[in-house]
């Protein structure tokens, strides 16, 4: 079976970086590209066609919101994940709303961004923080 091919959208290179290493272990997932911007990520999304986007929700150029409505409006194959460090529920609503697969915040355990890549690519929604906090999600 082909790994799951992700994007990672961020505009910090520390944590693009701690990303990449994080999901280098699994072996069902596999980084096929990183953006420093969010024009950058539609760009490559609308190329690569990733199963998944990790979308960084504060970007430059074109913030993660903008991002994810454009690759939502061009492509039914990829899926979107926010990643942000805003836990307020406007955010989590309007990315929703966009029609991204999840949410999670900056602060989550760092074990859950494989699952959620993995539940966002067989159509499952991860939101965290959620409705019911658990010890993963602040």
């Amino acid at each position: 079976m082909s790994p799951i091919t992700v994007l990672l959208a961020e505009d910090h290179r520390i944590i693009r970086e701690g990303l990449r290493e994080l999901l280098l272990s699994e072996t069902d997932l596999k980084v096929i590209a990183e953006a420093e911007n969010g024009r950058q990520a539609v760009s490559l999304a609308l190329k690569l066609s990733p199963d998944v986007v990790i979308m960084d929700v504060s970007m430059p150029l074109i913030n993660g919101m903008a991002a994810t409505r454009q690759i939502m409006q061009a492509t039914v194959k990829t899926k979107v994940l926010m990643f942000s460090s805003h836990n307020d529920d406007v955010y989590i609503e309007q990315a929703m709303a966009l029609g991204a697969s999840g949410y999670l915040v900056k602060q989550t355990d760092t074990l859950m961004l494989p699952d959620a890549i993995r539940r966002a690519y067989h159509g499952t929604s991860f939101l965290c923080p959620s409705r019911f906090p658990s010890p993963q999600c602040p």
